[in-house]
């Protein structure tokens, strides 16, 4: 196997991922790396939390997990974000992530 990239790290609980997001966008999407993380947009501004909202629903969709295997463990209100994923394997993460379009 590769080496992990430096934003998907291994835990006890499940995979921690953690992206860039760029609120305000036309729609959701990875769309690059941002100093070497995945830069999400979403389609929804960063007010009242909407944004974190529709970043979870985003990776629901892109993962195929219910929302309870999806955790934002820290960056609330940072752009920077850690997320846990509960019940998919590092390497489905990371395929996912790198090929968005090739993995829905």
């Amino acid at each position: 196997m590769d080496a992990l990239p430096p934003y998907i790290k291994v835990s006890k609980a499940g995979v921690l991922v953690e992206v860039y997001v760029a609120p305000r966008a036309k729609r959701s999407q990875v769309t690059a790396l941002h100093g070497g993380y995945p830069k999400i947009a979403l389609a929804a501004p960063p007010i009242e939390g909407r944004a974190n909202e529709e970043l979870i629903s985003f990776l629901r969709d892109l993962f195929g997990l219910p929302r309870s295997r999806i955790e934002l463990v820290r960056g609330d209100t940072s752009k920077r974000k850690l997320l846990l994923l509960k019940g998919i394997s590092v390497q489905e993460a990371r395929k996912r992530l790198e090929n968005p379009q090739k993995s829905a």
